[in-house]
């Protein structure tokens, strides 16, 4: 049995890389995003800008939170709070290299939270009584359900040809070959879902600063905006690592020995695809959005859901569980 003090340790040693992870990628997106725009990024705070993190992090916890007067006092202070719990509660299931919780439908459970975390985004726009924060809380949950309905398709498919929910037995159907190398406009399908779930450019409607100056989180500052800061990019980083298990798992033994670093590399050149693409093109309108999914993506999904049902055979060449 399990001395109760490694019930409390091992959490903490799984949240802190990924917060230190996600630090970091703010630094990593305005360097790349400088680069790419012909600019300099942070370079003053350390050397080469390695310590402005820390500073933003820093100045932001130090400032006054204001709080709009006429904003409902509970819901406004907690929905960061739960936003952040849930981007962090929803690596319970994945291998880095070993799980926190070996779930046997884990995959359901990513999808479960992901859904539960449009709560946070709605409340926090309704609780801060703002019109410009309202609008940017219903376009998040239009946008974010719809793509989970792609998403919810694309895994069903995923599983079907990997023959199991469980992330062990995804990443060994892919012993011999990558999934996205059978499976390519699932994994296209798969990235650019993904962008909309984390309301990233292009998809960043909820976000329109020509329209609602910031959206949902208009009305948050100092510690509260730092917390949806932090939900919005740790929830990046897992969907990457996330699709980097579905499409682009280890191949053998000896990949596995190796697996955090190989993990950690590949996800983080899917991340500087995010940000290659908000640097590349403009923001959608909030119709081409829609039309995207409904008119496209999902008849794609559902067909390709059908094709792997009639031929149930997995990467393995074994009918599924």
């Amino acid at each position: 049995m399990l001395h109760p003090l490694n019930n409390l340790i091992n959490p903490i040693m799984y949240i802190i890389p990924i917060l230190i992870a996600v630090a970091f990628l703010t630094l990593l997106e305005r360097k790349v995003l400088g680069y790419m725009q012909f600019r300099k990024g942070p370079n003053i705070v350390g050397p080469h800008g390695l310590l402005q993190p820390i500073a933003d992090g820093v100045k932001l916890f130090i400032k006054e939170p204001v709080r709009p007067s006429t904003s409902s006092p509970t819901l406004f202070i907690l929905m960061p709070t739960l936003a952040l719990l849930l981007a962090l509660t929803i690596w319970t299931p994945i291998p880095m290299p070993f799980m926190l919780a070996d779930m046997n439908l884990g995959l359901l459970f990513m999808l479960a939270i992901s859904s539960m975390a449009v709560y946070s985004i709605l409340w926090s726009g309704w609780a801060s009584n703002s019109k410009y924060a309202l609008i940017g809380a219903l376009r998040a949950v239009a946008q974010t359900i719809s793509y989970e309905v792609t998403m919810g398709l694309i895994l069903l498919a995923t599983i079907i040809l990997a023959g199991g929910f469980t992330m062990s037995t995804i990443m060994t159907s892919q012993e011999h070959s990558w999934l996205l190398t059978t499976a390519w406009p699932l994994m296209m399908m798969w990235y650019i879902s993904t962008l909309a779930e984390t309301n990233r450019a292009p998809f960043d409607l909820t976000e329109g600063e020509s329209e609602l100056v910031s959206g949902f989180n208009v009305e948050y500052a100092a510690g509260p905006f730092a917390l949806f800061f932090l939900a919005e990019y740790a929830n990046i980083l897992m969907m990457n690592t996330l699709s980097c298990i579905l499409f682009l798992g280890p191949q053998n033994s000896q990949t596995m020995e190796i697996f955090p670093m190989n993990l950690m590399l590949k996800s983080t050149l899917l991340t500087i695809g995010f940000l290659w693409v908000r640097a590349s093109y403009p923001r959608f309108r909030y119709d081409q959005l829609m039309h995207l999914l409904w008119k496209n993506f999902l008849p794609i999904t559902l067909a390709l859901c059908v094709w792997h049902t009639s031929f149930p055979i997995t990467l393995s060449g074994l009918p599924p569980q």
